[in-house]
């Protein structure tokens, strides 16, 4: 039997994204790989880091390796997270005063991650932490990620891996494909730059920033066979939704504008690519263009693609706040990854 191709595209959100990190778990544990033809995975931020373990670990089975794919992504967010007393309250300590500020109980001061100043606080960190990897996160990266190894990993018939990030002289939205070789650990840097906190990624003449003012995550490449080839075209594309689309109220104090506003915007190019989808899916299913006009538009699909959507329950997304999204305290992540869990089942039940 013929089995279904899926892409799947995991929006980013910081450590929010461990909740993507319970959803492949759980799809990968209940072999949605074997039962399903995966083509392509895509994602921007926290999101492309879990995009990437999973295909890694995807290329990796098709050439032997036993390592169950769910461990790489366990692995990595359990040692992402706080673990030892310094961690934990240095963790705890920045989180509060940052909600302190946002609530203007405290004045903001702004440095650049370029400063000398931010560089000496890091470089001070590291020299009071137990663990340097729990702030280097190109040598978290490297120790869960052979990226020397891609090039010979990848055969035609592999999925395609899709990292998100934005030119910061440029402002083009650039993607970094694995076909191509481009996927490097600076790329998943680059997706991961949050401007305020990191400094912009070089890769070659560029220079990159988080994903988030790119496609967040990537959707428009995944069904387009000019990005991806006619054989990575999937029959569905199965998105792993972070930021809330919805607010229950008109936010009024200054941390739940900004908390909102951050929301929203995470979602602009997401809400976006899903119209154009939706637009494509409406002309194809009307058969409203001929055969020469979509492949000048580079559709070879005449059926359209199916979309699922895997969001948190409403009851964790009402419990985060922005500020949470740069915590790695362990109740936090195991909550995300727990809740990512339960709804990964939910969905996976929603198939049959």
């Amino acid at each position: 039997m013929t089995r279904k191709k899926i892409a799947i595209a995991c929006q980013g959100g910081g450590s929010q994204t461990a909740f993507t990190a319970g959803v492949l778990k759980t799809l990968f544990e209940n072999r949605v790989h074997v039962s399903h033809q995966i083509t392509t995975l895509s994602g921007t931020s926290g999101g492309a880091v879990c995009a990437t373990l999973a295909w890694y670990g995807l290329v990796k089975a098709a050439h032997g390796d036993k390592t169950p794919i769910q461990d790489r992504l366990v692995d990595f967010w359990r040692e992402l997270t706080a673990q030892h007393p310094e961690e934990l309250m240095l963790d705890r300590c920045g989180a509060e005063y940052l909600r302190m500020v946002q609530k203007g109980w405290f004045p903001q001061f702004e440095l650049s991650p370029s400063d000398l100043p931010m560089q000496m606080g890091f470089a001070l960190l590291n020299m009071f932490l137990p663990r340097n990897l729990f702030t280097d996160l190109k040598a978290m990266l490297e120790k869960h990620i052979n990226f020397a190894d891609f090039s010979k990993l990848t055969r035609p018939e592999s999925p395609i891996l899709i990292v998100g990030a934005a030119d910061v002289l440029t402002g083009e939205l650039k993607k970094f494909y694995s076909h191509k070789n481009e996927v490097c650990v600076e790329a998943i840097l680059a997706s991961a730059a949050v401007p305020m906190l990191f400094p912009a990624v070089r890769i070659g003449d560029h220079y990159y920033w988080d994903g988030l003012f790119s496609d967040n995550p990537p959707i428009q490449e995944l069904f387009r066979p000019r990005y991806v080839g006619d054989d990575h075209i999937p029959d569905e594309i199965w998105i792993i939704q972070i930021n809330s689309t919805t607010c229950k109220s008109v936010p009024t104090r200054p941390a739940e504008i900004a908390d909102r506003r951050n929301q929203m915007v995470g979602n602009v190019s997401f809400h976006h690519s899903l119209e154009l989808l939706e637009f494509i899916n409406f002309l194809l299913s009307e058969n409203a263009l001929s055969d020469e006009v979509l492949n000048r538009f580079g559709i070879t699909r005449r059926e359209p693609v199916k979309v699922r959507i895997i969001r948190m329950s409403e009851e964790l997304m009402d419990s985060l706040d922005y500020v949470s999204k740069l915590s790695r305290q362990p109740e936090l992540i195991n909550r995300l990854i727990t809740d990512g869990e339960s709804q990964a089942r939910a969905f996976i039940e929603s198939l049959s």
